[in-house]
């Protein structure tokens, strides 16, 4: 933290500029009272770097392109833009025979994961305060990862499209990379969270590409990704993707560690806000009480009473992970209906549109809600 004032930090600083670019993207960044999304930029950010990133849009772009918009010799840009991929500012792509482009990282899902290697407590205690801010504007809007259930648990019955299946998600992919859980290692680094699997990130494409120049991650086989998969469901972790039919990662997420099922389980009803397309349903006079429901259950959405369990179809996010070890198949999934079913954007570009237009319309509506109260 710089000894800068708090009054200097909320005005026309660097920082604080580039904490509006940050939250013109489709992910977000609010300001909060106690100023802690500034002391996260300052940590992560020179006031050069910062001073760039705020000419950089969603739009891959040649760094002369971005040299012209920031008014900068374009040697001098192309060096500063990949010195900042390299820290995980910002996201670049390479091509054999182009020249690499360059485009704005979200902070979550972006920014925050491309640090997973150089954590430490003082950042992790200012990221656990601000995520709940973040969190909570993201459910308003649309989420950037939906829940899919595991293979297991589908039924040959029952109408599965293929994005909403893991195997088909992964064997549609070329290249495939596997990343530390950041989750897992932020909780570790404070001595809590889980002892369940740590490379449990999966990464495609040029987002695999990303992670390999950087060291984040090591490239993988498919078969290895389908063995990670099958050991998710082993371990009780929920599948989740991008949200959108065409990804970029699956998280292999436990209610223990990740920040995204933590605010769902907060929730009163978290099926009311989870993009997902299934729901369990039970059938009591198959159940014998075993329990192992309960245990697997990120939602809380299992409870055993005398000798059954009981469902709570209001905290169900349809991951399947009860059905999945169910020994009577007394626990099953069946798709919700047409018109609780999610929008799924057909790729990341497509996402990034529909959150933008729908964070305009969440803003737009509280200036309204805002100018009325003032009214009255």
């Amino acid at each position: 933290m710089t000894g800068t004032s708090k009054a200097e930090d909320r005005g026309s600083g660097v920082y604080e500029r580039l904490r509006k670019h940050l939250d013109s993207l489709p992910g977000g960044f609010p300001a909060t009272e106690s100023g802690v999304e500034l002391r996260i930029l300052k940590r992560l950010f020179t006031p050069e770097q910062a001073q760039m990133a705020v000419f950089l849009t969603m739009k891959p772009e040649t760094s002369g392109e971005i040299a012209q918009r920031a008014k900068m010799e374009e040697q001098k840009a192309g060096g500063l833009l990949e010195k900042m991929a390299q820290r995980g500012l910002i996201f670049s792509v390479e091509r054999p025979g182009h020249p690499s482009v360059y485009m704005a990282a979200q902070f979550v899902i972006g920014i925050w994961e491309y640090h997973v290697n150089d954590l430490d407590e003082s950042f992790v205690k200012d990221v656990e305060e601000y995520f709940p801010v973040l969190a909570a504007e993201s459910f308003e809007v649309l989420p950037q990862l939906r829940t899919i259930p595991v293979g297991r648990s589908i039924r040959a019955d029952i109408k599965v499209l293929a994005y909403e299946q893991a195997e088909e998600l992964v064997k549609r992919q070329k290249k495939f990379l596997v990343a530390p859980c950041i989750c897992r290692r932020e909780h570790q680094l404070k001595g809590g969270g889980c002892s369940k699997l740590v490379e449990a990130c999966l990464v495609f494409g040029w987002g695999a590409d990303y992670y390999e120049r950087n060291g984040l991650g090591r490239v993988i086989t498919l078969e290895e990704t389908l063995e990670i998969l099958r050991k998710a469901d082993e371990e009780g972790l929920v599948l989740q993707p991008s949200n959108s039919q065409e990804i970029v990662n699956i998280c292999c997420c436990c209610g223990d560690c990740c920040g995204i099922l933590q605010n769902l389980k907060r929730h009163p009803a978290p099926a009311d806000i989870a993009a997902a397309s299934f729901l369990a349903e039970l059938n009591e006079g198959e159940c014998i009480g075993c329990g192992l429901c309960v245990e697997r259950c990120q939602m809380e959405a299992l409870s055993l009473k005398e000798d059954h369990a009981l469902l709570k179809p209001e905290r169900c996010i349809g991951c399947g992970l009860c059905v999945s070890t169910c020994p009577t198949q007394a626990l099953t999934l069946a798709r919700k209906p047409e018109a609780q079913q999610p929008e799924v954007p057909k790729n990341q570009a497509e996402a990034h549109m529909l959150r933008a237009k729908l964070r305009a319309s969440a803003k737009a509506g509280l200036t309204d809600k805002l100018e009325r109260h003032k009214r009255i």
